[in-house]
Formats: C-alpha cells, sequence, structure tokens
C-alpha cells in the first residue's frame, strides 16, 4: 500500500556502542512526534542463526558487517521511501536470535536510520539526506554499553567486558571510527 505524501527525510545516526544514538533518536522524536518519524534499527537486523548452539552464537562477533542483513535493512528503507509498510524483524539479544514475531513500520516524514555500521556502507548511505556520527570517548562509552548489556539484555559483566575487549573496541576501529568520514555532522 502506498502512500501519497512525498519522499521522507532519511536521517542515518551512527556512532559506537554506547555512544548516544538511542538518547538522540528518542530526543527528535519527543521534540517532532512520534506520528511523523519511523526508526529502522540495524541491529533488528542481525542474521538469525537458529542452527548454531546457543554457546556457538554467543561468539558470534556481532561488531562485524557479516553480522547483519544490511541489504535486507537497504530493501526496507527503499519500501519506506516509496510508500510501502515493511515488516522488520525484532531481535532477541537474551537468546541471540530473531523473535518469530515482526514490527510493523508506516512510511512517515521522517525516517531514522540507526546503528554502528549504518555510515560503513556506501550503498546505505546514499539513501540518506542527512549523515550524524556521535562521537563519545571510548571509556564513557564502555560504560554505558556495560550498564545496558547487564540491565536490559541480562547479560553479565565478565561477558560485557570480555565481549568489548575482543570484538567491539577492535571492530569500532576497523569499521565504526572510520566511517565517521562518511558524516554530515
Amino acid at each position: 500500500m502506498k502512500n501519497s505524501r512525498s519522499k521522507p527525510f532519511v536521517i542515518g545516526i551512527s556512532g559506537g556502542s554506547g555512544s548516544g544514538k538511542s538518547t538522540i533518536i528518542n530526543e527528535i522524536v519527543e521534540r517532532l512526534g512520534p506520528e511523523k518519524i519511523a526508526v529502522l534499527h540495524h541491529d533488528a537486523y542481525y542474521r538469525h542463526r537458529p542452527e548454531l548452539s546457543f554457546e556457538e552464537r554467543t561468539i558470534i562477533n556481532f561488531d562485524h558487517p557479516d553480522s547483519l542483513e544490511t541489504k535486507l535493512l537497504m530493501k526496507h528503507l527503499v519500501q519506506l521511501i516509496s510508500g510501502e509498510k515493511v515488516e522488520v524483524p525484532i531481535y532477541d539479544f537474551a537468546q541471540h536470535l530473531r523473535n518469530s514475531k515482526t514490527k510493523k513500520i508506516s512510511p512517515c516524514q521522517i525516517l531514522i536510520v540507526d546503528g554502528i555500521l549504518v555510515l560503513n556502507d556506501s550503498q546505505l548511505c546514499e539513501l540518506m539526506d542527512l549523515k550524524v556520527f556521535v562521537d563519545v570517548p571510548s571509556d564513557l562509552r564502555f560504560i554505558r554499553r556495560l550498564d545496558r548489556d547487564i540491565n536490559e539484555r541480562g547479560r553479565s559483566v565478565t561477558s560485557v567486558t570480555e565481549q568489548y575487549l575482543v570484538t567491539v573496541r577492535p571492530m569500532h576501529e576497523k569499521f565504526v571510527e572510520p566511517s565517521k568520514q562518511n558524516a554530515d555532522i
């Protein structure tokens, strides 16, 4: 079903894990009104890997671009830009699997695409009207991530710290930090 509105304004918001992307998005939604904005979270597009055991899924490098279905995100973004509704995956961070349910997103005036790697993909960047990189010192990002993963995702201090040292920080340096050059702000 297509809408009769003009093309939506697409904002890409990136930055390291724990940089404050969600806080910025929440502020934009609060100020402009939720009826005007739809948000596509890149981390809803983590690959569904039910063939792996839980233990195997816990060691996946979730900070590498290959862990995400960015092509599906782009397909959904193009559909929304074209005025079509989409059904977005819902990812269960405790089980490291997609939920069987999806979230319906309707076209609107402003589309926000967020995630640590949304400015890493040049084709995805081409779909954005404004690209924002939230630049925050790594120690503050780690503290925020630790708090979030323990309180919202049921993780332990040890598992969050180990993941940060083994994958989050190296992938930030390899993929996220360089993507800052693609930002407008």
